[in-house]
């Protein structure tokens, strides 16, 4: 029989089941928001979240997909050239990836990523690009090393085109 530290790691919609007081980020906003808001948002089709669950079902960490848009005219001309001249593009807003406190360092992040962006390639609804809105430096850092390009004029808020996510995926 495998020990419970063998079982696979899985990402699953966030569920009544899931303990949410006991996930901890460091970070007083997002633990307030995981352990008392994201449900409402959920119930309300304002955010989907997502949760990482750990050998033993405790939570690693998580994060929320939504609909969003950008204006074309947020986008370089380089890209909006190839774009129709709609001015708003649909898009896909990863919100709030956040691993607990405990948990940092072994590439739960990365995981996380990877599947909300798989989720987001596998969606039948139209999206240009996976947006997110980076919290400080580091996190612009971790998704410009993931391939998220900045917008010109808003350095904090990155996006990565669908068609770029899904050939890591083919």
């Amino acid at each position: 029989m495998p020990r419970a530290l063998d079982a696979p790691l899985r990402v699953e919609p966030l569920g009544p089941h899931h303990d949410r007081r006991s996930f901890h980020s460091g970070a007083q906003a997002l633990d307030r928001y995981f352990q008392a808001q994201v449900g409402q948002e959920a119930r309300k089709s304002i955010a989907a979240p997502f949760v990482l669950v750990l050998p033993g079902g405790s939570v690693g960490g998580f994060y929320t997909l939504a609909s969003t848009s950008l204006q074309l005219t947020q986008l370089s001309t380089d890209i909006a050239r190839r774009l129709p001249r709609y001015p708003l593009i649909p898009a896909t807003l990863l919100g709030r990836l956040v691993v607990d406190l405990r948990h940092r360092g072994k590439g739960y992040g990365r995981f996380l990523l990877a599947d909300a962006l798989f989720r987001a390639v596998r969606s039948e609804i139209a999206s240009f690009a996976v947006v997110v809105d980076a919290k400080d430096e580091a996190a612009r850092r971790f998704y410009e090393r993931e391939g998220f390009l900045s917008l010109p004029d808003q350095p904090m808020k990155l996006f990565r085109p669908l068609a770029d996510i899904a050939k890591l995926f083919d």
